[in-house]
């Protein structure tokens, strides 16, 4: 989608200092791609404390070591 907007300039330069990125394009995308992620995690943390788990911890045959998952 084309659309034109008027960023404030010290914000987009800190932006793009910031994070690396190259271009305002990459800067806005990243932006919006991080106010949705946020939004999704606000979601999943109002459900905390409503949801019921009935299961057994004891069956799971994992154990996290490091940077890997044993089975």
């Amino acid at each position: 989608m084309r659309t034109n907007i008027v960023i404030n300039d010290e914000l987009m330069e800190q932006a793009l200092k910031s994070s690396g990125l190259s271009t305002k394009k990459e800067a806005v995308e990243a932006g919006l791609k991080a106010l949705i992620q946020l939004s999704k995690q606000r979601k999943i943390r109002q459900l905390r404390g409503k949801l019921q788990w009935d299961g057994d911890f004891s069956l799971v045959p994992t154990v996290f070591r490091g940077n890997a998952y044993e089975i």
